[in-house]
């Protein structure tokens, strides 16, 4: 298992004149789950964003084993991301969309989409556009996608929005496993049973701070 580590000093985002994210201090290692917990607005999505490399932090440096994320570099990251209210192609099937997503690193073929649509309970050869999936199948989908790379970064916003009860014992079952594997994941939920079940550590966010963390 390759040990990785995620560091935040003092980062802050500004987003039209209104601070969104200040003084985030963190220290996060391979095979632990974190989850980020707060009001809707209190800023758990935007800081998977630039704790992710999507959005440039307004201060302060986010590094991956030392590494600046924000500078020139030639490190290509793992990295595996579930953003609320992702979009995904309705056009297309769910093998389609990961195929599409899979060529953007060139990481991995169709073994490792099957598994990984396998993994969180779809049929790979299911013939049905996206649009036509329920909310439940998109969330798997969207799972799928983050986990297919074999990410030692994992962002899950809301992991378990919209699954079903036997679907929220596999999506744990993946965070587990996940971790196991070495990932670093970080989970936002407003689900307590998500957390206590999961998590190693927690950090409590209001306004844009961490003002609480175990």
């Amino acid at each position: 298992m390759s040990l990785h580590t995620l560091t935040a000093r003092n980062v802050g985002k500004v987003l039209k004149h209104a601070e969104v994210l200040k003084h985030i201090d963190l220290d996060l290692e391979s095979g632990l789950v974190y989850a980020f917990q707060g009001e809707n607005g209190c800023g758990k999505s935007m800081l998977f964003r630039v704790l992710s490399g999507l959005s440039r932090p307004t201060e302060g440096v986010v590094s991956y084993d030392g590494i600046d994320l924000n500078q020139p570099h030639k490190e290509v990251f793992r990295i595996g991301i579930v953003l609320e209210n992702a979009s995904l192609f309705p056009q297309f099937t769910g093998m389609q969309n990961l195929r599409y997503l899979a060529k953007i690193n060139g990481l991995i073929g169709d073994p490792e989409i099957v598994q990984a649509l396998e993994r969180v309970g779809l049929d790979p050869y299911d013939k049905r556009q996206v649009r036509k999936y329920s909310l439940g199948m998109k969330q798997r989908l969207l799972i799928a996608q983050a986990i297919m790379e074999q990410p030692d970064y994992l962002f899950l916003d809301e992991p378990t929005n919209a699954i079903d009860r036997e679907g929220v014992v596999l999506v744990h079952n993946i965070i587990r496993e996940e971790a196991s594997r070495g990932a670093i994941v970080m989970m936002a939920s407003h689900i307590e049973k998500d957390v206590s079940d999961l998590a190693d550590h927690r950090f409590i966010m209001e306004k844009g701070e961490i003002i609480d963390r175990t």
